[in-house]
């Protein structure tokens, strides 16, 4: 599967991959350099392979809080919510943001690879809920605007004040005639934008159009191995590494994104795991040998019992440290607990640390950590 904007990846000289089926660029200039563009001015990514699954009807948000973890009643119109979406017996089937119109209109933006099976899992939940639910995913376009100099583009985009566009809410406007919505979310713990519109006919004139608007601020096309580096670094979660079929809120320290106080799909499993205790939780990880720890890598501990499993893993752009994500068995999740991560059948040492390992002093409820 391609995007809108495949056609543009050759111009800008992006190296295209897999992922998940989309074709899709890996990099332009170079991961480190598309890095460091984001954390220092301003990047541009091409995110339309995400799914939007619109909600609508006058059940439309008492059906949204069942199926997610996270109080989607106390949202106002215009307001934003990451969540999990869980199944009975309290695993993720996916992480998500809920976008608010009002009480009938709901959007939920989901992960690529899960577009089809959250479609299923939310139409099995309808029962007797008064909702329509429709995959929208072909129908939009989504693009990230991300870094320092995100804002100063917006504003110069649009007629509104950028500055009235707070963190997780959005508006809807026009982009030169073309309506949009603009919210003010991310996936790199950097201020930024990400813009959703429906005429695809004008996919290429808006991304030429930023692009235009942004080379004074010096942005960068930004692909899939920057974006990942970029949410790794701010201890956002990427569902197939650190969320999958098994995981729970809680083992994946989403506490903060879960309202265990009311009545949603799996919170009674989940209250459940909570009274009985948790035997496993992600942590961070930063390696004291020399070594690159990676996805699927065994931790062990310091009697090289086999204790947990490495989820992501990088040498940080930004912090020049060998770090990872990882689940850790009870109570070694523990901050500064040593343990041993085996590479290429050896055992190095690393560290057990506190996560996200890079934030903005600004966008710290991006992740409640």
């Amino acid at each position: 599967m391609r995007t809108l904007f495949y056609e543009l990846y050759g111009k800008y000289g992006g190296k295209v991959v897999d992922f998940h089926g989309w074709e899709l660029p890996i990099q332009f200039e170079g991961i480190i350099k598309e890095h460091n563009c984001v954390r220092e001015k301003v990047g541009l990514f091409d995110v339309s392979h995400m799914g939007e699954i619109l909600v609508t009807g006058k059940g439309a948000i008492e059906f949204v809080d069942f199926a997610v973890t996270n109080n989607v009643q106390k949202l106002v119109n215009g307001q934003i919510l990451y969540t999990p979406m869980c199944r009975q017996n309290g695993t993720i089937v996916d992480d998500l943001l809920v976008y608010k119109f009002n009480d009938e209109k709901i959007l939920l933006v989901v992960n690529a690879s899960n577009i089809e099976k959250d479609f299923s899992h939310l139409k099995s939940l309808i029962n007797k809920h008064n909702v329509k639910i429709e995959n929208l995913s072909s129908e939009y376009v989504q693009l990230a605007l991300q870094g320092p100099k995100a804002a100063f583009i917006i504003d110069e985009l649009i007629e509104e004040n950028v500055d009235n566009i707070g963190f997780f809410h959005f508006i809807e406007t026009s982009i030169d005639s073309v309506p949009v919505l603009i919210s003010r979310t991310g996936y790199t713990q950097e201020d930024g934008f990400e813009i959703y519109f429906t005429k695809l006919s004008k996919a290429h004139f808006i991304y030429e159009k930023i692009i235009k608007q942004g080379e004074k601020y010096g942005i960068c096309p930004i692909g899939l191995g920057a974006r990942d580096t970029l949410r790794f670094e701010g201890g956002l979660m990427l569902y197939g590494n650190d969320l999958d079929d098994t995981t729970t809120p809680l083992e994946a320290r989403l506490n903060w994104a879960m309202d265990l106080e009311k009545d949603f799909n799996g919170s009674i499993a989940l209250l459940k795991q909570k009274e009985q205790g948790i035997e496993r939780r992600l942590t961070g990880i930063k390696m004291i040998d020399k070594g690159i720890p990676r996805q699927g890598y065994e931790l062990y501990d310091i009697d090289k019992n086999l204790v947990g499993v490495v989820t992501s893993g990088t040498k940080s752009p930004t912090l020049g440290e060998a770090l990872a994500l990882g689940y850790v068995k009870h109570p070694l999740w523990k901050k500064d607990i040593e343990l041993y991560i085996k590479i290429r059948d050896k055992f190095l040492k690393c560290i057990t640390v506190k996560y996200p390992f890079y934030k903005k002093p600004s966008l710290t409820m991006v992740n409640g950590l």
